[in-house]
């Protein structure tokens, strides 16, 4: 890369920095001394501004970097991530989003709480919560380095490894300033240059190949160095029964794990009432829809005019392939046309990552202190009191949150942001998922069986993704020189996911207490109606 590019880029992050930075400072003046404030942003925001920062907050670097990149170097088999992605969002459309908006204040853990005894519930979905989003950080910050490795050649670690404690500082301040109300213009404004940008280069792409669809995958195919294997099922999960089971757990996770997210489920309480959340979520599904299209020409597009070699040069992963392709529409390296647009699509792929990082921490900071905290300390004062301590808490539980991913990402800056991201998927429809649907649907569930699903969901994901080839036993494993990978299947929900489900359902059955009927009826009336929601 020469000094033109480095000096570009570099001009665009300051910029959506300052403008970021701004923002939270602006809103920083208003109040946020009640939660309300503080995690929902006063529950003022339109459908469709809503459905903007949803957007914002799920097209993450995982879609932009990660999915392109892993269409890029196996094809057919890369396109899992954009149908699983989009597809999850029916799943959270027919069966999520109204229901928690109505049933809830600002975590999951409140959807739960409402039928079940509240301490128990709330510690465990908390501390599931926490898991998921640092998980889902780790991601983001990877995507981050990665980013910051090609601007600079990959010539100084130490430039990577600054990077991603500069991403984890910056997410701080915006949540500890500005909290939900920043965290969501901030992912307004990631979307739109987002979706600008990613449409840029796919009409690059197009013009390229004169509109030829069919010239664009021949290309593909032939540069890939698989032939028309490339575009055959089997190229990454075909190999055996191992890989082809793993397809089977990824898509599981993909698919089930989006209603889960803390940070998605936060979002549904920044809107007035539950036909807001339900039309926020229309919104967000056209939006994501027409992104993760432009994702499947664009790693086509790397593929066929870069070369999945030359990706694979760049990053083993293939996280560069978008900023790479950008560099190639734009004339090549040393160009004026390729540094340009080289540059933009590199600041906003970092405007991604910061707008996703916000919204993530802020869903964590929100469980740590809305959830675990209330749960084990009665705060001391009068009720306001304990309001303003509420989001003390929360805005300290970002710093240390922030450290943990940091620490975490450090470690696993060699792996694809959206593998990772998989990963995260697959906690989340393991420990969330299930006791959701449980609390809302099922009358006879109990608080043993709600603590019982979570856990039988987090502590078996979270240890087969130990005990896989993701952590040791193979050269691209996070630690290569050991091997203690005792599970095959690098993405646990195949078999975490069911567990989820299976201990919810014995934790019921074996409880010695009945379920309350009552509070099951009232939670009923509340989910359908939206009666009595806050």
């Amino acid at each position: 890369m020469t000094g033109d590019h480095r000096t570009l880029a570099l001009v665009l992050f300051s910029a959506f920095i300052a403008v970021t930075l701004a923002i939270t400072t602006w809103v920083s003046r208003r109040r946020h001394g009640s939660p309300e404030e503080f995690y929902a942003g006063g529950r003022l925001f339109s459908p469709m501004e809503n459905g903007f920062a949803i957007a914002g907050d799920y097209m993450s670097a995982a879609s932009f970097l990660g999915v392109s990149g892993l269409i890029a170097l196996f094809g057919y088999d890369g396109l899992l991530y954009c149908v699983g992605f989009l597809v999850a969002w029916l799943v959270v459309l027919f069966l999520v989003a109204e229901l928690v908006r109505n049933c809830g204040r600002f975590t999951l853990a409140d959807v739960v709480a409402a039928r079940m005894r509240e301490r128990p519930v709330r510690i465990a979905s908390g501390a599931a919560s926490v898991t998921v989003s640092v998980l889902y950080l780790v991601a983001q910050m990877v995507g981050a380095g990665s980013l910051v490795a090609l601007l600079l050649d990959g010539a100084d670690a130490r430039a990577r490894t600054w990077t991603v404690i500069g991403v984890g500082a910056l997410m701080v301040v915006y949540v500890a300033f500005g909290g939900m109300r920043a965290t969501t213009w901030i992912q307004i404004v990631k979307a739109v240059l987002l979706l600008g940008g990613a449409l840029t280069l796919t009409t690059l792409v197009v013009m390229r190949f004169h509109g030829d669809v069919n010239g664009l995958l021949n290309t593909a195919a032939a540069r890939s160095g698989h032939g028309r294997a490339f575009l055959a099922p089997g190229l990454k999960y075909g190999a055996d029964w191992t890989s082809r089971l793993d397809f089977i757990s990824l898509g599981l996770a993909l698919v089930l794990g989006t209603a889960g997210l803390p940070h998605i489920l936060a979002r549904f309480y920044t809107v007035p009432t539950a036909r807001s959340a339900r039309r926020s979520a229309v919104w967000s599904i056209g939006l994501i829809g027409a992104f993760y299209l432009m994702t499947v020409v664009l790693g086509l597009g790397a593929a066929a005019m870069l070369g999945s070699d030359a990706v694979r040069a760049s990053n083993k992963s293939g996280n560069t392939a978008v900023p790479l392709l950008a560099l190639n529409l734009g004339g090549g390296a040393g160009s004026t046309g390729g540094t340009v647009l080289f540059a933009v699509v590199a600041a906003v792929a970092f405007a991604t990552i910061l707008a996703v990082v916000a919204g993530i921490t802020l869903a964590s900071s929100a469980s740590v202190a809305h959830d675990l905290y209330a749960s084990l300390r009665r705060s001391r004062g009068t009720a306001r009191d304990g309001q303003r301590s509420e989001v003390a808490v929360a805005r300290f539980a970002a710093v240390g949150v922030g450290a943990v991913a940091i620490g975490l990402a450090l470690v696993a800056q060699d792996l694809n942001v959206a593998f990772l991201v998989g990963l995260a998927f697959a906690v989340a429809a393991s420990a969330n998922l299930p006791v959701l649907l449980y609390a809302l649907f099922w009358s006879r569930f109990t608080t043993r069986g709600a603590v019982w699903s979570v856990y039988g969901g987090l502590l078996p994901a979270i240890t087969l993704v130990v005990l896989s080839p993701v952590v040791s036993g193979t050269p691209e494993s996070l630690f290569p020189r050991a091997d203690f990978a005792l599970f095959p299947l690098e993405n646990p929900g195949l078999v975490s996911i069911p567990l989820g489900f299976l201990m919810g359902w014995l934790g019921t059955v074996l409880s010695p207490e009945a379920a309350d009927e009552a509070r099951h009826a009232e939670t009923e009336v509340r989910s359908l109606t939206g009666a009595g929601a806050a």
